[in-house]
C-alpha cells in the first residue's frame, strides 16, 4: 500500500508539473513578449531623438554658415 501511495505522488507531481508548464509558458512568453516590445520602443525612441538631433545641427550648421557669408 505504501508504494501505491508513492507512485500516486510521483504522478501526481508529474501532473502537477505538466499544469504549471502547460499554464506558465504562455504568461512568460506573453510578458517576454511585452518587454521586447517596451525594449524596442525605447530604442525606436532613441533613434528618433538621434535623427532630430542631426537635422537640428545640420540646420544650425546652415544658418551659421549663411550668417557668416552675410558679413
Amino acid at each position: 500500500m505504501k508504494e501505491a501511495k508513492d507512485v500516486l505522488r510521483v504522478v501526481g507531481m508529474i501532473l502537477l508539473g505538466v499544469f504549471v508548464f502547460a499554464v506558465g509558458m504562455p504568461i512568460v512568453l506573453t510578458v517576454a513578449g511585452i518587454a521586447t516590445g517596451i525594449i524596442s520602443f525605447l530604442i525606436g525612441l532613441a533613434v528618433l531623438a538621434i535623427k532630430v538631433a542631426v537635422v537640428l545641427a545640420i540646420g544650425y550648421l546652415i544658418l551659421v554658415g549663411i550668417r557668416a557669408l552675410l558679413r
